[in-house]
């Protein structure tokens, strides 16, 4: 029997506020809330910032323990198997709610789910053991939740809509009148120590020569070999994000509040898009350091774009892509091929991957997880070789966060150039595509551009 959930909504002005101050006042009132931002606006999907809070249900997987909690109060707990469909299992759950909305033709999310899968959630798609142990970062591998309450805000045109699926017919008053309140918290974050790492510089070249060694025996053709950071804080990480997302504006900008624990990000990158039935993946890869001299960047950017070894590292994850797409879709191309993107630290090489999707599955979702840019072609064999010499579990990064709607459209993040706050500590992580021709040197200053923008978040 379905759940129905049926939307209120109120349309207001708030063109003296932003998404960023109203989640400020949500969040002192509602724990587990979340902001979904964009600072590219080239594409009018982009328009809309999201803010959810008070989830009424939640999907949660961990160690193949599946817990589903339904506005009924009603709690279900299933053993998974290796056997299992878990986006099956997502799908029911999902489509366990109805959601009743008297407007049509609404060009942003209105309802459905908003979460995350680790990396680690591809032991649900392949059998792959994992055996790598945590670093004090352990997270669910899947959480995604139904939220009572979206607020999303038109960048646009100032234009912000209320949606309440309460029962209290009072509720959009109510909060309208806290997210025009002017009073805002102030809050404090400072780092404790410097930043640690899992491994010293030295043991990520030896990681690196081993990929070179195993890209040369021909086991793999790229294999991305990354390494992990942590860093003591005391006082509010929404402060870092507001940081991070000034330092390094990004098409993908979010803040998930799980409770015990938070991811937050500015990923350049997008996992899967799912719109209308058309799949799309843009893979992210060849990268050279910023300058901030412009001049000079756009020498580095013609560069980066003849550059042998980038190209070719690039133009595997194109093949990769197209492989992972056409196993759900038919008609596969490359829209974008290796087109020049800056970005605050690097300048990447970024191409569109597109196909018509075969049937009205989430399979779609697990035949391309995780992205070819985190593991390596092929997948499987990368993924496996990534299991035996990274010295902990990945958990968060290289997984995916977004959302997804009742219709099943998809739209995730790569959870790249993002953290994870647990415990009063922060840990985030990057990774090199290694491939035969690497120079060791230049894969660990890979590492530390792509960190350079959480470094400089951190700095007092």
């Amino acid at each position: 029997m379905k759940i129905k959930l049926k939307e209120n909504r109120k349309n207001i002005i708030t063109d003296t506020t932003t998404a960023v101050s109203m989640y400020l006042k949500i969040r002192d009132k509602y724990i587990n809330s979340i902001l979904l931002e964009s600072s590219d606006y080239s594409s009018k999907d982009n328009n809309y910032a999201y803010i959810c809070f008070n989830p009424i249900a939640e999907f949660k997987i961990k160690n193949f323990e599946l817990k589903i909690s339904l506005p009924n109060k009603k709690t279900i707990s299933k053993k998974l198997s290796k056997s299992d469909n878990v986006m099956d299992e997502l799908k029911d759950f999902i489509e366990t709610f109805e959601f009743e909305s008297s407007f049509e033709n609404d060009k942003f999310q209105k309802d459905g789910v908003f979460g995350y899968i680790s990396y680690d959630s591809v032991k649900y798609f392949e059998t792959l053991n994992l055996t790598n142990i945590s670093h004090g970062d352990d997270i669910p591998e899947m959480i995604y939740c139904v939220y009572e309450h979206i607020i999303v805000v038109n960048v646009f045109n100032n234009i912000t809509t209320i949606i309440s699926y309460s029962e209290n017919k009072n509720s959009i008053i109510e909060i309208e009148k806290l997210i025009s309140n002017q009073r805002i918290n102030k809050s404090h974050f400072e780092k404790i120590g410097d930043i640690e790492s899992n491994m010293n510089d030295e043991e990520f070249i030896n990681l690196v020569n081993k990929g070179i060694y195993h890209c040369n025996r021909g086991d793999v053709f790229q294999i991305v070999l990354s390494r992990k950071f942590f860093q003591k804080f005391k006082g509010d990480e929404f402060s870092a994000y507001r940081k991070l997302r000034s330092v390094n504006p990004s098409p993908y900008l979010f803040y998930f509040d799980f409770g015990d624990f938070k991811i937050f990000g500015s990923s350049p990158e997008a996992q899967l898009i799912v719109n209308n039935n058309k799949a799309e993946i843009h893979p992210i890869a060849g990268t050279f350091k910023r300058t901030g001299n412009d001049d000079y960047d756009r020498d580095k950017a013609l560069e980066l774009s003849k550059d042998d070894k980038e190209n070719s590292e690039h133009m595997m994850l194109v093949d990769l892509a197209r492989n992972d797409l056409s196993i759900s879709c038919n008609e596969v191309s490359v829209e974008k091929d290796r087109e020049i993107q800056f970005y605050s630290h690097v300048i990447h090489l970024v191409s569109k991957v597109t196909g018509l999707l075969k049937n009205k599955s989430m399979n779609i979702i697990s035949n391309t997880f995780p992205a070819g840019t985190l593991s390596g072609a092929p997948k499987y064999r990368a993924m496996e070789l990534i299991n035996n010499y990274e010295k902990t579990k990945r958990n968060f990064y290289g997984g995916a966060i977004g959302m997804i709607d009742s219709n099943l459209n998809f739209n995730h993040a790569i959870i790249i150039r993002s953290i994870l706050s647990k415990n009063q500590m922060l840990y985030f992580q990057a990774g090199a595509g290694v491939v035969a021709k690497s120079n060791p040197k230049n894969e660990l200053q890979e590492v530390y551009n792509k960190i350079g923008a959480i470094i400089k978040t951190l700095e007092d």
